[in-house]
């Protein structure tokens, strides 16, 4: 069974990494992240659209996590080793307040819970117009890139600065396609 989602990981990554350079026509800019367990095994991979009206769009698949919600951020740093630490805080270049019911405004970062099942397969689609993939302040293609972090308990959306959404579970780094 575990050999199974491997191979379906690895055949859907192998799958993304071809049909999203191609996908590049039409103005749309495209970015994607392979995630990675403590361990290194591969549980999952994310895919990243800037449309043409600046919104990101967020797509991630996993498989192998606890079931329940789990807080998934873009992370500051495009780093996932040697500990998923190394990604940093959440991306937030304009010091927003942490949570998207933050009547403040949220981090550039800050994304809804991904819902993981009893199987530990799960799926996120987003949008965000709080970070973008083409040039300035809220790029996640700064100066150290940045990376896609899933946490093991749910992010609350209003405490600072994580919503209380516990460890790291998994992490991959954001890199243009």
């Amino acid at each position: 069974m575990a050999n199974r989602i491997r191979l379906s990981i690895a055949l859907a990554a192998l799958l993304l990494a071809m049909v999203v350079p191609a996908a590049s026509a039409g103005g749309a800019l495209h970015a994607s992240a392979v995630l990675r367990d403590p361990t290194g095994s591969v549980v999952g991979w994310a895919q990243f659209t800037e449309d043409a009206s600046g919104i990101l769009h967020v797509n991630v698949q996993v498989r192998g996590l606890p079931e329940g919600l789990h807080g998934i951020h873009i992370h500051a740093i495009g780093q996932c080793s040697p500990t998923f630490a190394a990604a940093g805080g959440h991306h937030n270049p304009l010091g927003h307040d942490h949570g998207l019911d933050s009547p403040t405004g949220a981090h550039a970062g800050d994304l809804p819970n991904l819902v993981v099942n009893g199987a530990g397969n799960g799926h996120l689609d987003a949008t965000s117009d709080r970070a973008t993939l083409s040039a300035g302040t809220v790029s996640v293609f700064d100066a150290d890139g940045s990376a896609l972090v899933i946490h093991f308990g749910e992010d609350d959306q209003v405490t600072n600065p994580t919503g209380n959404s516990g460890s790291r579970i998994a992490c991959g780094v954001i890199e243009p396609r």
